[in-house]
């Protein structure tokens, strides 16, 4: 079977809307770690809208911060930020109370050392090359910030990779293709049996918003497991640490990692479910591919939901997350990166398992 999965460059118009939502929250977690924060930014052809719901102590300029943010992602055209923001209506408070309805999942593999599926790995890791080349290599300065990058794998080989990078109108597409061709395909994912795609429609020079329109939470499968496993509808970017979409989403990946780590199972999925005004999911499951038995045969499920607290409220305090933290992974994947409290050695007390 071939998996295919995509990741995406920093200029990409729906993960700069990503990084100005996660700017945001980090701006305001800074300023007040109890805001309540759930953002939506969209942006088109010189336009960038930021809108949601706030509930927070924190007073600053957010149309400049989300223009210092494009601009920093490498941008230089001037883009026009509108900021509407509104409390969230009683209504809506009263109704979610402590967590809201939504249904999130966690993944990990030993496949890699990130505990990701390999071709997640290889696409976030060209990916982040394309921009590691064009911020710090001179000789790459005719690289602009848009792209993606698509790998397909089979059989635990790469198969294909697509990548799609947008340049200065001046460079001769072929020149484009052989400089990404030995700088970030061959030191990733080079074979002979390998076909590389790079800009197979022609020239990419009209970039970001000027070509397309951006929402932030529209590539969840980038985001977390490449679309190989469900997902679930844990779109995160601006929202706050307290948001179980955020939240369990975290725990979730925290969970199934220690079952991995425990050598109970090779790759582990764990799905937790919310309902509204509940800090208790209404359910937690696991289910492993290659579970091993201690004596009798081991409920996974039963056992994730002894070992860990899923109230958001919980994991906000164990994993210490009302800090500025999240515009970092809203790019190139959140998981699998050091660096991240979610992807942390876990503590001593549920870093081994019992015998019994």
């Amino acid at each position: 079977m071939r998996k295919t999965v995509e990741s995406f460059l920093a200029g990409h118009p729906d993960k700069v809307c990503d990084q100005i939502a996660d700017a945001l929250v980090d701006e305001c977690l800074r300023r007040d770690p109890q805001a309540r924060v759930d953002l939506h930014v969209l942006g088109s052809h010189g336009m960038l809208m930021v809108g949601g719901e706030w509930a927070s102590a924190a007073d600053f300029d957010m149309a400049a911060l989300a223009r210092n943010v494009y601009t920093e992602i490498g941008y230089t055209d001037d883009v026009e930020v509108f900021v509407n923001l509104d409390r969230p209506s009683e209504e809506l408070a009263a109704l979610r109370g402590p967590a809201d309805s939504c249904v999130v999942s966690g993944y990990a593999t030993r496949e890699t050392r990130e505990l990701l599926p390999r071709p997640v790995v290889f696409a976030q890791a060209m990916a982040r090359r394309c921009d590691d080349l064009r911020r710090a290599n001179p000789h790459f300065s005719w690289l602009q910030p848009d792209g993606k990058v698509q790998v397909s794998m089979e059989k635990g080989e790469v198969r294909a990779v697509t990548l799609l990078a947008s340049h200065a109108p001046d460079m001769d597409p072929k020149d484009v293709k052989l400089a990404l061709m030995e700088r970030v395909v061959a030191p990733v994912a080079g074979g002979e049996d390998v076909h590389v795609y790079v800009n197979p429609a022609g020239p990419f020079t009209v970039c970001g918003f000027h070509a397309d329109t951006g929402v932030n939470n529209r590539r969840l499968s980038a985001d977390t497991y490449g679309g190989l496993v469900p997902f679930g509808d844990n779109a995160v970017s601006g929202k706050d640490p307290l948001t179980p979409q955020r939240a369990g989403a975290y725990m979730a990946r925290v969970a199934a990692r220690w079952l991995v780590e425990q050598e109970l199972a090779s790759s582990a999925l764990v799905t937790i479910a919310y309902t509204f005004g509940r800090s208790e999911p209404v359910s937690v499951d696991a289910a492993g591919v290659g579970e091993k038995t201690r004596g009798a045969k081991l409920n996974l499920s039963e056992l994730v939901r002894k070992t860990f607290d899923f109230r958001p409220e919980a994991i906000v305090e164990r994993l210490d997350l009302r800090r500025p933290l999240y515009r970092q992974a809203s790019v190139y994947g959140m998981f699998g990166r050091a660096g991240l409290p979610w992807e942390e050695p876990l503590p001593a007390e549920n870093g081994t398992l019992a015998e019994e």
